[in-house]
């Protein structure tokens, strides 16, 4: 009884004793695998202390840089004329569709005008009757006065001679004084009868008054089919000018009013992109620049553009500036008001040094600076910029090519600290440009 007792206390005590092995065991490894850690860490410490925190760099490289400005805006015509008519009547005739190209002189639009018509007929019978009168004056009325007068001056000489036959006779004693009295007023009579006929002559001249009432009647009739042919003419709308006609708002029996418009017509030239630009951007953009646009239901197709008119003035309301750019060979699929986004080529540099954007601290301040890496150092450097891209900038002083900056999203490095650059390529531009645009930079 007393041995098997011994035996199991021999037993327990055997287990007790590996129990305790195995947790001095465990322990041992927990404070190895500490201290293990704390070396690691220590080393990892050490190795940026004596070697330099790993950094990712871009590399100041020497290449070309074009500066853009970019916008949209849409596609218009130099010109627009809208159609309407001066007087008032039912349409007869639309002779064209919306779309349709037109040449200066055709026919847009016919009224119903009969009346117009006949007074037009009405005023030429009447140039015709004052035209016949002036004719009657020079063949008939002035010859007839010039006989006239021929008649006047043949009877007043005829009484001239027979009053100086009387007084002779008188003198001698052969008549009486009545017959002196009576050829004296024979040849009163015959002078008024001159006077009357010296009269009639010189009215039926070209510069008498009835040659004048006569050629004043024909220039009146002639202003009155004048007028017809105007109030005729009003009735039919001619095209102004070649173009396109882009919209219509009259059909066939409308009564339209004077002054309403009808139609817009697109006149030809060149065609033009309007866009607004931001005003801070207006010291970059000059006439004559290179633009590429791209409609936007046309995306990939790209056309080349020239700037050809800036607003003097600012719309203060939304602080932008007015530009036009002329189209020299626009795409057959360019429409009226047909939405297009533009680059303007403001500048272009070659073989110059560039860097990242994403690298450039206190960008809008005028001291801005960049982390450049020297002697294994991350070193503040403030910088001198030239154009400005949206992904990459050019520098004109304080960063030389081969050189790396540092991102400004590495907050960790400071100014003076060891590094170890890695250089990596460099990143894309911020915000994707739309498709079939020409890239800001190479």
């Amino acid at each position: 009884m007393s041995s098997s007792s011994d035996i199991k206390s021999s037993a327990d005590t055997a287990r007790n004793g590996a129990n305790r092995t195995t947790i001095a065991l465990r322990t041992w490894l927990k404070i190895g695998s500490a201290v293990l850690v704390c070396m690691t860490l220590a080393f990892y410490l050490m190795r940026n202390v004596l070697l330099g925190t790993p950094v990712n760099v871009y590399e100041a490289t020497r290449s070309e840089l074009v500066q853009s400005v970019v916008a949209s805006g849409r596609v218009i015509s130099p010109q627009r004329v809208t159609v309407a008519l001066q007087g008032t009547g039912r349409v007869l005739r639309v002779a064209v569709a919306e779309g349709q190209t037109v040449k200066a002189g055709q026919l847009l639009i016919a009224l119903d005008n009969s009346d117009n018509q006949a007074s037009l007929a009405q005023s030429a019978a009447a140039v015709a009757q004052a035209q016949a009168k002036l004719q009657q004056l020079s063949e008939l009325s002035q010859p007839l006065a010039l006989q006239t007068l021929a008649q006047a001056q043949a009877t007043e000489l005829q009484a001239r001679k027979t009053l100086d036959r009387n007084r002779d006779l008188v003198a001698k004693g052969f008549v009486s004084q009545a017959a002196v009295d009576d050829a004296q007023r024979a040849v009163d009579i015959a002078i008024s009868q001159v006077a009357s006929a010296q009269a009639q002559v010189k009215t039926n001249t070209g510069d008498g008054s009835d040659t004048a009432l006569a050629k004043a009647a024909l220039a009146q009739a002639l202003a009155g089919q004048q007028l017809a042919r105007v109030k005729l003419a009003q009735g039919q709308v001619l095209a102004p000018v070649s173009g396109v006609l882009i919209s219509r708002s009259v059909e066939v029996g409308d009564i339209v009013q004077p002054g309403k418009a009808l139609m817009v017509l697109a006149a030809s030239g060149h065609t033009q992109i309007l866009i607004q630009i931001d005003e801070k951007n207006l010291s970059k953009v000059a006439l004559g620049q290179t633009a590429y646009a791209s409609a936007d239901a046309f995306a990939s197709q790209r056309f080349d553009a020239v700037v050809a008119y800036i607003n003097p003035g600012v719309d203060t309301a939304r602080g932008s500036v007015e530009v036009k750019l002329n189209i020299a060979n626009p795409p057959v699929y360019l429409r009226q008001d047909m939405t297009v986004s533009v680059d303007i080529e403001t500048a272009r540099r070659t073989a110059t040094v560039v860097i990242p954007a994403s690298a450039l601290q206190d960008a809008a301040t005028d001291k801005p600076w960049v982390l450049v890496v020297r002697d294994k150092r991350a070193i503040k450097q403030f910088v001198t910029l030239g154009l400005l891209g949206d992904a990459r900038l050019e520098v004109l002083q304080g960063v030389a090519k081969g050189e790396g900056v540092i991102p400004k999203s590495k907050l960790g490095i400071k100014a003076g600290q060891r590094v170890r650059a890695r250089v990596e390529a460099e990143p894309p531009p911020t915000a994707p440009r739309a498709a079939g645009k020409r890239p800001m930079e190479p």
